[in-house]
């Protein structure tokens, strides 16, 4: 055998390796949202649910007080729901979609988080048989919101 193809050979089989470890470290380690809600609110509730059942853990903290979190994670008035959540650094305020969660945190953008101000009807917790309202799911930081994803309702 050459020194190419041994070279060829052994870089092939590095590349084979750092793959496969790659795939076996992003499946062991799932997503994992830390969500502050007040005891008494089933929408919120529901809302971890949705996170749950799309694979993302959660660890989740009652607080009859949320307004400290808040402020603490940036999250303006405007843009506040009955809920607030933490995820590798980002903050998620309100009923925000799971797989817009994942498609955010993959892309990784100067942010703060997102959020869906409010509780829209049909927003993901905020289920009510058929009707669905639309709504925008926003991107911000300390001073703007930008449009991440947008739902038309029914």
């Amino acid at each position: 055998m050459s020194i190419i193809s041994r070279r060829s050979l052994i870089l092939g089989a590095c590349v084979a390796g750092l793959t496969g470890i790659g795939s076996i470290s992003s499946a062991s380690s799932p997503l994992e949202i830390k969500v502050y809600k007040t005891p008494w609110c089933r929408c919120c509730g529901d809302w971890v649910t949705h996170l749950q059942s799309h694979g993302i853990k959660t660890d989740v903290y009652e607080m009859d007080d949320l307004a400290p979190m808040k402020a603490l994670y940036g999250v303006r008035n405007e843009l506040q729901s009955c809920h607030t959540a933490v995820i590798d650094g980002y903050v998620i305020e309100g009923h925000v979609p799971a797989d817009d969660i994942r498609r955010f945190i993959a892309e990784k953008p100067k942010a703060i988080g997102l959020t869906v101000p409010g509780m829209p009807v049909g927003s993901p917790g905020m289920e009510h048989g058929d009707q669905r309202d639309p709504y925008l799911v926003l991107m911000f930081d300390d001073q703007s919101t930008t449009v991440f994803s947008q739902y038309n309702g029914a």
